[in-house]
């Protein structure tokens, strides 16, 4: 009998942790697939700025900004438009490699968009500094192609192409007034046949300023012989969608609003992308800007009513909708499973996971992933020359906040250089303003330090909060965030009791992405070598 149940037990066991071992991958924190044939807004409660997506047969790709994060530009893959699971970059670093390898905030890939066209993946997007881009693939998780420069500008943004039944290509694009010294207006250029150049100088086909400040980020299509082109306005915290249509490419297009915020407290609805399901059904994708968290994913119904799209609910029937919070998943065949992007992580695979990216194009010697051990070693990275803080260090490896509520904890083992004096490493929630747990090397051993830093995009200065002398760098670090955007640190010897340090932080965006959290390894002096920090896992829950 003790037998039986000693065999029931190991079998139980095994079983719970195979089932625990499948979840794994799947978000603690948000999930938007309700399990019951619906889903709830954001269906991505993370930083993916500016989404585009296609459909190709039955899958759907997914894109979004990523501004001077590398690797750029996310590929992410769904089944059933909202279980989402992100599967490669199409860019690896920047070009200008040299001008990139320094942190660029703000600046590099603005508001892409994706599109499938004869068996080939496009993704068209606008650096304000140098022009449009587009790179391609015929496999969207494999190699894609280096980033050709479609049109050179200062200020072009937020490209989209349409191939049109006369072979013709076309291209929509919107302005920076940063860069341009204009905004407000849309443009559209013909492209040679392979979508590499314009031949063409672009006209404005639309002028904003009156009706439609700020607009931009344009998306096209055609439907029943009618140009559409898709562009937000009013800004990204207060706009609303706008739509356009005309029966030439160059206009005159009639206007019409599809979606604004309405009653709900869903702020600047737009910016996103029109699919169409194999079934005849039509969606919606947008952002909403969640300040520190970042311009997180919604997913709308849309139907056409006149020739006019109307997305989300529109229960006065004036033709504009609302943003849903909660609405029946769309109508496609087969059971699909729940898939969130990567947020933890074991460090067991050869290369980084794919959640993690730089503040700038990396160094190929800043990390080491070790299967022999599960183990990621950052190593140490001189200050750059012109250092204030953080805001500086392009040595960031950083991924996004998952969602409003949630606690993040690194296990990690510090191994500074016996040589220097002053390296150091931590665990960080980064932005505007930021905050952190640093562990230091000093003359008089290590200390474990909670320090914030206000306005470190304007050179602030770092504040300690509190400090504690430690024996050896073996550390478990814990931030909390709450959906009021407040961190509290801690810290554990043992992985079990975390102790409190410092002062609560609130969180701040960066430079037009969400506040992130991640890990950096840095020393105070440029000499031939240094230390490392070995992190062993990073949980996420």
């Amino acid at each position: 009998m003790k037998l039986k149940k000693t065999t029931i037990a190991l079998l139980l066991l095994t079983a719970a942790h195979s089932s625990l071992f499948a979840q794994a991958n799947i978000s603690r924190t948000w999930v938007a697939d309700r399990c019951d044939g619906s889903y709830r807004n954001p269906i991505l409660h993370a930083d993916y700025s500016d989404p585009d997506v296609c459909r190709a047969g039955e899958d759907y790709y997914m894109t979004a900004s990523s501004f001077n994060c590398i690797p750029g530009l996310p590929i992410l893959h769904s089944k059933d438009m909202v279980n989402w699971k992100l599967i490669n970059h199409a860019i690896d670093r920047l070009q200008p490699d040299e001008h990139f390898s320094s942190p660029q905030h703000g600046n590099g890939v603005w508001a892409p968009s994706i599109r499938y066209h004869d068996n080939m993946f496009y993704i068209y997007y606008g650096d304000p500094d140098f022009g449009i881009f587009m790179a391609k693939s015929d496999d969207p998780t494999g190699e894609w192609s280096k980033p050709t420069l479609v049109k050179a500008g200062k200020g072009l943004i937020d490209a989209c192409p349409l191939w049109d039944e006369d072979g013709k290509v076309y291209l929509v694009y919107a302005y920076a007034g940063s860069r341009a010294g204009i905004k407000s207006v849309l443009n559209i250029a013909e492209m040679n046949a392979d979508g590499t150049k314009t031949i063409t100088p672009g006209r404005i086909i639309y002028d904003g300023h009156a009706l439609d400040p700020t607009i931009e980020g344009p998306k096209f299509y055609k439907r029943n012989d009618w140009y559409y082109i898709f562009a937000p306005a009013g800004g990204v915290a207060t706009g609303w969608q706008t739509v356009l249509r005309s029966r030439s490419i160059y206009g005159p297009y009639e206007r019409h609003v599809s979606l604004a915020q309405g009653n709900t407290n869903v702020n600047g609805p737009h910016q996103g992308a029109w699919v169409s399901t194999p079934a005849g059904e039509d969606w919606f994708y947008h952002f909403q800007d969640a300040g520190p968290f970042g311009r997180i994913v919604h997913l709308q119904p849309m139907k056409w009513v006149n020739d006019w799209p109307v997305i989300g609910k529109d229960a006065d029937g004036d033709g504009c909708g609302e943003p849903v919070p909660f609405w029946k998943k769309p109508a496609i065949a087969g059971n699909h499973s729940i898939v969130t992007p990567q947020e933890s992580d074991l460090f067991d695979a050869p290369t980084l996971g794919l959640q993690w990216q730089w503040h700038a194009n990396p160094g190929e010697w800043w990390s080491y992933s070790d299967t022999a051990t599960g183990t990621l070693s950052l190593y140490s990275v001189p200050l750059p020359e012109d250092y204030h803080n953080l805001w500086d260090l392009p040595n960031l490896l950083l991924q996004k906040f998952p969602s409003n509520r949630f606690k993040a904890t690194a296990k990690l083992t510090f191994l500074p250089s016996d040589a220097i004096t002053g390296e150091r490493t931590g665990l960080v929630v980064m932005g505007m303003d930021y905050a952190m747990l640093a562990l230091e090397k000093t003359d008089k051993g290590f200390i474990l330090s909670q320090i914030s830093c206000l306005n470190a995009d304007k050179e602030g200065e770092e504040i300690v909060h509190a400090t504690i002398p430690l024996q050896e760098g073996d550390l478990f670090l814990r931030v909390e965030v709450e959906p009021d955007a407040s961190c509290r640190f801690s810290y554990s010897k043992d992985g079990k009791k975390f102790v409190p340090l410092g002062n609560s932080f609130t969180a701040r965006e960066g430079k037009w992405i969400g506040a992130k959290m991640g890990l950096f390894c840095s020393r105070p002096v440029s000499n031939n070598d240094g230390g490392r920090v070995v992190v062993d896992s990073f949980i996420v829950d």
